[in-house]
């Protein structure tokens, strides 16, 4: 086969790099990849909000799998132009992903399904939000961007006065189109886990949980991220708690956008927080997670390629395996994120860990200039590591972060050590 990776994040060279591993693949390239997807496979300068290029690069080459890394072009219907091209794709409509691409539209379907979830409201002035928090008997809320907004359309509010001035703040345009409106939902307790699943329109199979660490700081303090690190798989989910969650959300998700008339096929992903009256879902994503791919990706032994290709052909795939080892993702990020990241620093350290066992390290935002590799995002690199347990998965993944260097590097400490 051929493949076609569409995207350039760490989620990206993770699928890139385990596809490449898969029998049935005989080449993947990326569109449009970045530095260090360059070294494991073929960049092509089509960028992935092109849907007319995408389109044209996936024919001309006549791929035989394409598979959509990222959100927005899913939203912009990136896999609906695919399909009416002739191209397999693994990625879900435009009508699907909207349970991603609209936070209200989420909501509302869960409260139409029974899927459980947190009491919410949806905002699109700040005289409504006021009433709505004062008038409520919670003090600590949660309050969403309703549009796609990068990881960073989420804030945990410690009193009703900063959940105001956060609906304020995006009302007014912080965020551009994304905040025009918001959700405000109750604060729900619990420990939180993501729990990705292959979905072909009818039935689901869930795959191996992850718990993300989505706070800058460690302690899970400071402002929200894209997500800081990632351990697979997760205490707080053994076989009951997924069973139990693939019956009560992730199929009933299925279920319901097949009522609905949006047939969802592709990836689905639940956030979950596991409350002492069960699952709840935080959010749903329509693609691959980032960083759970990566620790993922690590642990993956079957031919994600071949699987990937079934639910594109609408089938539900049987021979996933994982390994029982587990994998720990630690990002780097740039020093100003998750606000303005400084850019251009020179990385250094890459070639010592390259020569480490069981660790692979996923770009994310890098970028060559001349003879260096510099930064060039937020979040630049995902040091991934595989242990026999959590513990030594950990341990192997730190020890590869302290080889690493560029200026003002941020990264958690702490990733994995929850017990």
């Amino acid at each position: 086969m051929k493949v076609l990776v569409v995207g350039g994040g760490g989620r990206e060279h993770a699928l890139v790099w385990r596809l490449q591993g898969s029998p049935s693949v005989k080449e993947v390239f990326c569109a449009p990849g970045n530095a260090g997807i360059a070294a494991d496979a073929r960049c092509v300068a089509t960028k992935a909000d092109d849907l007319g290029g995408l389109v044209a690069l996936a024919k001309s080459q006549r791929v035989d799998l394409v598979v959509v890394g990222p959100e927005a072009p899913l939203v912009a219907g990136l896999a609906d132009r695919l399909s009416a091209a002739g191209v397999p794709v693994f990625g879900c409509s435009a009508a699907a992903a909207e349970l991603e691409g609209s936070k209200a539209f989420s909501k509302a379907f869960m409260a139409r399904h029974q899927i459980p979830t947190a009491a919410f409201g949806v905002f699109t002035r700040i005289d409504e939000v006021d009433r709505f928090v004062d008038g409520a008997s919670e003090r600590r809320w949660v309050v969403k961007a309703d549009g796609l907004a990068a990881g960073k359309g989420v804030t945990l509010c410690a009193d009703r006065a900063e959940a105001k001035r956060e609906a304020r703040r995006m009302l007014e345009g912080a965020l551009g189109s994304a905040g025009a409106r918001v959700v405000i939902e109750e604060f729900l307790v619990g420990r939180e886990a993501s729990l990705m699943s292959l979905a072909n329109g009818e039935q689901v199979v869930a795959l191996a949980p992850a718990e993300d660490h989505k706070t800058i700081f460690d302690g899970d303090r400071g402002p929200m991220t894209g997500g800081m690190g990632v351990v697979s798989p997760t205490p707080v989910m053994n076989s009951d708690a997924i069973e139990h969650a693939t019956r009560d959300v992730l199929q009933k998700t299925v279920d319901g956008m097949r009522a609905d008339g949006r047939p969802f096929r592709g990836l689905l992903y639940a956030g979950l927080m596991l409350t002492a009256d069960g699952p709840k879902v935080l959010e749903f994503n329509c693609r691959f997670g980032d960083p759970e791919t990566q620790a993922l990706m690590m642990r993956w032994e079957s031919d994600l390629a071949l699987e990937l290709l079934a639910i594109a052909n609408g089938k539900l795939p049987t021979t996933i395996c994982f390994s029982s080892d587990a994998a720990v993702c630690v990002t780097m990020a740039a020093p100003g994120y998750p606000g303005t990241p400084a850019l251009g620093q020179p990385i250094e350290g890459l070639k010592r860990v390259a020569k480490m066992q069981d660790v692979k390290v996923f770009h994310a935002g890098t970028r060559q200039q001349g003879d260096r590799l510099v930064t060039a995002g937020g979040r630049v690199l995902g040091v991934t590591a595989r242990g026999a347990t959590v513990e030594k998965a950990r341990a192997l993944a730190y020890a590869a972060v302290t080889e690493i260097h560029f200026e003002g590097a941020q990264f958690r400490r702490d990733i994995g050590a929850r017990p």
